[in-house]
C-alpha cells in the first residue's frame, strides 16, 4: 500500500541539531529514509515550522535555512525526490519517494508578501496560515481574541489561490477557518481530528468537517495522542474511530492522514514512526475494502492536489 502523509516536522529537528542524520537516525527522528521506504510512504510533506523562540526578525532567514536543509540533508539521498504537483509525483520511479515542502504558520513571512512569493518559488506547495497563536495573517486556535483573517491575510489566501497552493486551516482560529472557507479555492486541514470524539481545541467540529467536505477538501487524520482521545494511551483503533467519523459525515473521499511525526513526543501504540504505516494499513484492511484503504492512505490526498 502506498502512503501520502500530509504533515511531519522532521525539518525542525534537523535544523535544531545538525548531527541528526535523516537517513538512519531512528533515535532522533520518526521519519527517516529507511522508515519511509519500510512504511510504503510514496509522498511525505515536510513542514517549515519556525519555533516561537526565534526572534521575529530572524524567522524568514530560518525558513530559508530549513529549505536549504531540505535540499542538503533530505534530498541528497538518491531515493528522495522533490515534488510539487501531480505531474512530479506521477514521474516518480519505483523505489523513489516524493518529498514536498510546506509552510506551517505565516510567522515566517512577517508582513512581507514577497517573502511568501519567494518560498513558493522555492517549492512550498501548502501553507498553514498560523500555528496556535496570532500573526499578521490571522489568529491561531489558542489566541483568546479569536480573530479571523486580516486584510493582509486575505491577500495571502488570494495569492495562494493564484498559485494553486493549498491553504491549510489546521491550527487556525474558528473565525479564520470560516473566512478561509469563504475565500479559498484550495483549503485543506492537513493534521486535525474530530472534535466530537475528542474535545481538543485543535480538532474540527462537525460543521467544519462538513464544510470541508462540501468544498471537496481534504482532512488529514493525525496521530497526536491528545487529539485522538482524552486520557490514556492512544491506539490505532483511536485513529480508525476518527477516520470512521469523518466517513460517516460523507467524507470517504475527503480523508487521509497527516501524522505530525517529529512534531510530537508521545506516539500512538504500534504507530510510533513512519516505518509502521504497514500496521495501520493492515488494521484498515480488516474493516475496509482494499480500494478504500488505498484511497485513505494515498489516493484521496493525491487526487486533491490542485494540479
Amino acid at each position: 500500500m502506498l502512503v501520502f502523509d500530509a504533515h511531519c516536522d522532521a525539518l525542525l529537528k534537523l535544523w535544531s541539531d545538525e548531527r541528526i542524520s535523516f537517513f538512519q537516525d531512528k533515535k532522533s527522528l520518526h521519519v527517516t529514509v529507511k522508515d519511509l521506504w519500510q512504511g510504503g510512504v510514496k509522498v511525505q510533506l515536510f513542514a517549515i515550522y519556525i519555533p516561537e523562540r526565534v526572534a521575529p526578525s530572524d524567522r524568514f532567514t530560518v525558513a530559508l535555512k530549513m529549505v536549504e536543509i531540505f535540499h542538503e540533508r533530505v534530498l541528497s539521498h538518491e531515493k528522495m525526490k522533490h515534488v510539487r504537483n501531480k505531474r512530479d509525483i506521477e514521474a516518480l520511479k519505483e523505489g523513489e519517494i516524493g518529498a514536498m515542502l510546506t509552510l506551517e504558520g505565516c510567522d515566517a513571512i512577517g508582513v512581507e508578501e514577497t517573502h511568501l512569493k519567494t518560498l513558493l518559488r522555492l517549492g512550498v506547495s501548502s501553507v498553514g496560515l498560523t500555528w496556535n497563536h496570532s500573526n499578521a495573517v490571522a489568529d491561531g486556535i489558542l489566541e483568546e481574541r479569536g480573530a479571523g483573517l486580516s486584510s493582509f491575510g486575505r491577500r495571502i489566501v488570494n495569492l495562494l489561490d493564484e498559485n494553486k497552493v493549498w491553504t491549510d486551516v489546521s491550527h487556525l482560529s474558528k473565525k479564520g477557518f470560516w473566512d478561509v472557507m469563504g475565500l479559498s479555492s484550495y483549503p485543506i486541514a492537513s493534521h486535525s481530528n474530530a472534535y466530537s470524539l475528542c474535545r481538543h481545541p485543535r480538532n474540527l467540529d462537525d460543521s467544519q468537517i462538513r464544510a470541508l467536505i462540501s468544498k471537496n477538501s481534504m482532512i488529514g487524520i493525525t496521530f497526536v495522542p491528545d487529539f485522538l482521545r482524552q486520557g490514556g494511551r492512544a491506539t490505532v483503533s483511536d485513529v480508525l474511530r476518527h477516520l470512521d467519523y469523518v466517513c460517516s459525515l460523507g467524507g470517504e473521499r475527503n480523508v487521509g492522514f497527516g501524522s505530525d511525526f517529529d512534531g510530537i513526543d508521545e506516539t500512538v501504540e504500534g504507530l510510533d514512526r513512519a516505518g509502521k504505516y504497514d500496521h495501520l494499513a493492515n488494521t484498515l484492511l480488516r474493516y475496509y475494502k482494499e480500494e478504500h484503504v488505498h484511497r485513505f492512505l494515498y489516493q484521496n490526498f493525491f487526487d486533491h492536489l490542485p494540479y
